[in-house]
């Protein structure tokens, strides 16, 4: 042991300070410009996915446009509805407005991330501590300060004191920006936070409603930053198919696709659902240790939340193994990929989306108890606004409205009979266009099971 070591020192080296007094203020500026500079947004998405991307032939989507753009769809929303603001907490919402993240998976549930963006004035990020640089590079963000969380996780049974705290700054931003109007729309936000704005003065409105509505009609940009999400979303499908061989396990399987999206700089993957043989029907089996088998069906649904944080969202059904598929097989699949191409013919801007489900393919009699639970569903940053059920499950609180050039829909097929042993499931992701649709994905349904 060294003696001579400073009494209380960790280790044989004692650290030096590296600043003088006075100067940590300059430190800490340089330290949030060295981390802006390499912020995984500035750093962008690397070698293989430029290089698919350009194989592909997709241009990079203008950012600072599309910030601007998103912006000007909030604060359209707002001023139509008559709001002074929006305070969002969801994530996905945050990265709308901002186009910033930070642990998105873990500010989901965690609230300890929010944004307030004014109908007139600024967007101000409240962000986890010493975060200021993860939002440096989008030139929307006005201001950040440090977000006051009052989950119990930090509060406690003192959350009252934490709550009181963090209402008086939204409101002292309401009073300053409002103009007069105190009502604010909102995404998510527990009884505490609501009772004390209400206590302050402030009212609180639907903002998942201008959010949902904010986010429906994507912009050229947009569509670009999709199309390369779902190259990659299609080219990690490409990766988990070869791996695709009698005695891997499911779970092996889908973590080539985590892998992949990981690889070409995509953010997570939302659910779980692939299936093989026997656990295809019914659906919704998230994915097991069970070992495939030659011959097995193997169906799964990327929910993949990919670059740019644009939502791949797709489906497909393979057989596993070089075996020829059963006569069942093939009809199953021949079903699904029959109601899929008639479903998305009918997918035309102007048209009802309860004209659209009335005139929907839908699964025969016997796989009908098993059908999925929509037929279309809009897409974006994740799953959003509109969902449209089979025309028998539409009840009088399902929405109408009615497609529109830009909006990005999902069309969904699972075809398997009741108490059988195996189903299909297929979904693709289309684009609303001026004068149709166009099938945004790509990847080629297994020829095997069509023949």
């Amino acid at each position: 042991m060294d003696s001579a070591a400073p009494k209380g020192s960790f280790g044989r080296h004692r650290k030096i300070m590296p600043f003088e007094p006075g100067s940590i203020e300059e430190l800490r500026e340089g330290s949030r410009q060295k981390a802006a500079s390499l912020n995984q947004h500035v750093l962008g998405y690397g070698a293989q996915a430029e290089a698919e991307w350009a194989a592909a032939g997709i241009a990079a989507p203008d950012l600072p446009a599309m910030r601007k753009y998103r912006l000007e769809r909030i604060r359209a929303e707002l001023k139509r509805r008559g709001y002074a603001g929006a305070l969002l907490y969801d994530p996905v919402n945050i990265r709308y407005a901002t186009d910033s993240t930070n642990m998105q998976l873990w500010v989901a549930h965690n609230p300890t991330r929010h944004c307030f963006v004014a109908t007139d004035g600024p967007v101000v990020l409240f962000d986890y501590f010493s975060c200021e640089h993860l939002s440096d590079h989008s030139g929307v963000v006005d201001e950040v300060r440090p977000a006051v969380s009052w989950m119990y996780l930090y509060g406690g049974e003192l959350t009252e004191q934490k709550v009181r705290c963090w209402a008086a700054g939204i409101a002292d931003l309401v009073t300053e920006h409002g103009g007069g109007n105190n009502r604010v729309a909102v995404d998510h936000l527990n009884p505490e936070g609501v009772e004390e704005l209400a206590r302050l003065g402030v009212s609180i409105g639907n903002g998942e409603a201008v959010m949902e509505n904010a986010r429906l009609i994507k912009s050229p940009d947009e569509i670009l930053a999709m199309r390369r999400a779902i190259v990659a979303c299609e080219a990690a499908m490409g990766e988990m198919e070869q791996a695709l061989k009698p005695g891997i396990s499911e779970n092996e399987l889908w973590a080539e696709l985590h892998r992949g999206n990981i690889a070409r700089g995509g953010e997570w993957i939302e659910t779980r659902l692939l299936a093989s043989g026997p656990r295809t029907n019914p659906w919704f089996q998230e994915c097991s240790s069970r070992l495939i088998e030659a011959g097995d069906l193997v169906a799964f649904d990327t929910d993949l939340i990919g670059p740019y944080g644009f939502c791949a969202d797709l489906s497909r059904t393979w057989l596993c193994g070089d075996a020829k598929p059963s006569n069942e097989q093939r009809g199953l699949f021949r079903m699904a990929a029959e109601q899929i191409e008639h479903n998305t013919q009918l997918m035309q801007p102007g048209i009802s989306f309860r004209d659209l489900v009335e005139r929907s393919a839908v699964p025969p009699g016997d796989c009908f108890p098993t059908r999925y639970g929509v037929l279309y569903h809009g897409v974006g940053l994740a799953d959003e606004y509109p969902t449209l059920p089979h025309a028998s499950d539409w009840t009088p609180d399902t929405p109408d409205g009615v497609l529109e050039p830009g909006m990005v829909l999902c069309v969904e097929s699972y075809i398997g009979r009741l108490g059988a042993r195996e189903g299909v499931k297929i979904e693709e992701q289309i684009l609303i266009t001026e004068t149709g649709n166009e099938q945004l994905s790509t990847y080629p349904l297994d020829a095997r099971l069509l023949g």
